[in-house]
């Protein structure tokens, strides 16, 4: 299974990484949108209903549920502290996922393993 460090640097790769300021939304639950992110550097706050259920910190992915399939948002994220993130729309993680095939087990593996989380707080 590829490592956090592994998984940051195929969004460390890609220009202009977002920056979010402590207690900024980066989306709200809901909300339909076309990017998945990684935390470069910070710590992201995933909210479901106002309430947050879980802190993810830099090398976690969230947001792919969005790239595969998801009609809207099912949680809300937002800056827990100064946060940078690297971000890929649909085209940049088919190509992420061609060419680091594990790429997509551990995306998958953290979309499903949250899911699973967010469905017993529901």
């Amino acid at each position: 299974m590829l490592s956090p460090v592994v998984t940051v640097s195929i969004f460390q790769k890609q220009p202009n990484p977002k920056a979010f300021s402590a207690g900024q939304a980066i989306f709200e639950q809901g909300e339909s949108g076309d990017e998945m992110y990684g935390i470069l550097e910070g710590e992201v706050d995933i909210l479901v209903n106002g309430k947050v259920v879980e802190t993810i910190e830099k090398g976690e992915v969230f947001g792919a549920g969005i790239l595969v399939g998801v009609q809207k948002r099912n949680y809300t994220a937002i800056a827990k502290v100064d946060t940078k993130l690297g971000f890929l729309n649909e085209q940049g993680f088919l190509f992420a996922v061609q060419e680091t095939p594990m790429f997509a087990l551990q995306v998958m593996k953290s979309y499903s393993e949250r899911l699973s989380r967010l469905q017993r707080m529901v």
